[in-house]
């Protein structure tokens, strides 16, 4: 979207559409501030690859309000950090890989998990990207994060990667996916995942047995929080994506094509979806399993899901920069 447009043009076909809305609490973390002033400083610090014009729209996108939105009972600036890094990094690399190939994508992604995994032990001697991955497992060292949530958190963020590479498949060539081929995508790049391992850092969640965690039930539930923050995004990033070619996963964009629907039309379908996803997950919260004595504290754990839900939503509605005419970064990677 690199020709300048009227907001007229930018907002054209969507004035009056419904909202999507959440039965969760709103928080954001007493640290949201400090978190702001460190991301500030890693943007200069680690992004100076990036043009000085891509790091100050940057810094205005406050990506790190993402995690005090989503995870405002984190313990200490400690405990945020690793997700910081994830959230922040891992949004401005998909700026800057915007329009890099597939298998380009995928030898990115396995470098991550590389250093991520501590396979690749060594410091990167750059700054930039893989050396701000090598921080958040020096952040996450530091803070004690457990060893097997931690591990969880590492196989979630390479999957994420490994199905942004799967996204250039169809941003290359202008297209849409079928909409289970989307959704199987988008449950990843939603960048979710991660977030719903790292809410277990929480008060006492990290008590919680493995085999809980990798219950039917609760694995559902994180699904349905990937689906319905994949979602909401869609569709707060709609009017930018409806004028860039390649800007394909979307879900209006998708359920325009496959049910030959209006714009208007697949837009409240979109939502109808979200809203399907929500029940579902009120559903299954409200009928968990028995997990004996920890039911209080998995029931607590999906509260904070939900809160999580919200405060992603709320940054994407606070947010008055990133998602607006002209606000957007371009990708600046040069595929070699």
């Amino acid at each position: 979207m690199k020709k300048k447009i009227s907001d007229e043009e930018f907002y054209s076909g969507l004035e009056g559409l419904p909202q999507i809305k959440y039965p969760f609490q709103d928080f954001i973390h007493p640290d949201y501030q400090k978190a702001r002033e460190e991301y500030y400083a890693w943007i200069d610090d680690e992004y100076s690859f990036h043009s000085m014009e891509a790091r100050e729209k940057h810094k205005k996108h406050h990506f790190v309000d993402i995690v005090t939105r989503a995870l405002p009972f984190l313990k200490s600036m400690e405990e945020i950090r690793p997700l910081s890094v994830y959230t922040a990094n891992g949004s401005m690399m998909d700026d800057y890989f915007d329009r890099c190939t597939l298998k380009e994508m995928y030898k990115i992604s396995a470098r991550i998990d590389d250093i991520l995994t501590g396979r690749e032990s060594e410091e990167p001697k750059e700054k930039g990207i893989f050396h701000f991955y090598w921080q958040l497992r020096q952040y996450a060292i530091k803070c004690e994060l457990p060893e097997t949530l931690y591990r969880r958190f590492v196989k979630a963020i390479h999957a994420v990667f490994d199905a942004y590479a799967e996204e250039k498949t169809y941003y290359r060539t202008n297209t849409t996916a079928p909409l289970p081929v989307y959704t199987l995508i988008r449950a990843d790049t939603s960048g979710v995942p991660p977030f719903c391992i790292y809410v277990a850092i929480q008060k006492e969640y990290r008590t919680i047995p493995d085999e809980i965690f990798d219950h039917p039930h609760i694995l559902r539930i994180q699904a349905l929080c990937a689906f319905m923050v994949g979602i909401h995004n869609d569709i707060i990033s709609l009017p930018k994506e409806l004028h860039r070619e390649g800007d394909t996963m979307n879900i209006v964009k998708v359920m325009q094509h496959d049910h030959k629907l209006s714009l208007r039309d697949a837009y409240v379908k979109s939502i109808e979806l979200h809203d399907q996803y929500l029940d579902e997950f009120l559903i299954l919260q409200k009928n968990l399993p028995f997990f004996g004595d920890f039911r209080d504290l998995v029931s607590d754990y999906v509260h904070d899901l939900g809160i999580m839900v919200a405060g992603i939503y709320k940054w994407h509605t606070a947010d008055t920069t990133r998602y607006v005419n002209g606000g957007y970064v371009e990708g600046e990677y040069v595929s070699q």
